[in-house]
């Protein structure tokens, strides 16, 4: 069996994610904030990757985008929890094709200045004005997708240092590998979104017998204010509730998502969509899985 491919980012990424747990006390009990909150702040991207759901001819792509009134209400309710973890605009979409983006990075930076601000894009659209305000207006970190080649790779690399930026303030990730290397990025069947797709996944016939900690540390919110159990669930399988109509606190902490996380800890994945995912959730998140 080929060994999969496995992002080098993860190391880095795990070490935000096991050490910016804060707690708060909900129904009598300290619990762990999630470390990360992901912001799928749109319906669209420019690019239909074949090892991605969007490559599937029935995938519906809509020109809408976050509210302020939504993204405001997420800031305030973080505010009051002095809310520290890693804030990620990213998700199912291309961010940069937001042009509020800069606005709401200035939102959460001064809402949240203690958060780790950061944003995934493919670069299609970034240049070097534009990369500079994301960075005057409050991010802390870029990750960029090259996908043609490593030609593009090289001049991404070279646009984030003439943008005078430190190392730790950028990754430039080769995602134009050959088929054979996974693509340079770590493959899954997305929860099962994968099998109409461009570059077929199949979804597993039996559940994985494993445990799976996304849930324990991350909060995923769309545009339209639904908040997903977890980033791979593109089909939008399980929703926790939606931001419009309760408050960050109550979903998190909701008995669903309670339920959810404590049953994927102790590796049961029988029910839908987790049942025909394939994604390995231990690279990370143990620690904070310990606590649910």
């Amino acid at each position: 069996m080929k060994k999969k491919f496995i992002d080098p980012n993860i190391k880095n990424k795990s070490v935000t994610v096991e050490k910016r747990l804060q707690f708060v006390n909900f129904n009598k009990k300290s619990l762990p904030l999630p470390t990360e909150i992901e912001i799928s702040e749109s319906g669209i991207c420019n690019r239909k990757c074949s090892f991605c759901p969007r490559s599937d001819p029935e995938f519906v792509h809509k020109k809408e985008f976050i509210s302020n009134k939504l993204h405001l209400k997420l800031c305030n309710e973080l505010k009051a929890l002095n809310y520290g973890g890693t804030i990620r605009y990213s998700g199912f979409v291309e961010p940069l094709l937001d042009k509020n983006i800069f606005n709401l990075i200035k939102m959460a930076k001064d809402k949240l200045p203690d958060s780790n601000i950061e944003l995934v894009t493919n670069g299609d659209v970034l240049n070097l004005a534009r990369l500079k305000k994301l960075f005057t207006h409050g991010l802390n970190k870029i990750l960029i997708s090259a996908y043609d080649g490593k030609k593009e790779a090289d001049k991404l690399e070279e646009l984030c240092l003439r943008a005078k930026l430190k190392s730790e303030q950028y990754i430039v990730r080769h995602r134009y590998l050959h088929e054979s290397q996974d693509f340079g990025i770590t493959l899954s069947n997305r929860s099962g979104s994968m099998q109409n797709a461009e570059y077929k996944i199949e979804s597993l016939k039996e559940p994985l017998k494993k445990p799976c900690f996304i849930p324990s540390y991350t909060f995923f919110l769309d545009y339209q204010g639904d908040v997903l159990m977890c980033p791979h669930d593109w089909g939008k399988k399980i929703i926790l509730g939606n931001l419009n109509h309760k408050s960050f606190s109550e979903i998190w902490f909701s008995k669903r998502a309670m339920n959810i996380r404590s049953m994927l800890n102790n590796s049961n994945r029988n029910f839908s969509p987790c049942n025909v995912c394939d994604v390995d959730g231990t690279l990370m998140g143990k620690i904070n899985s310990t606590y649910f």
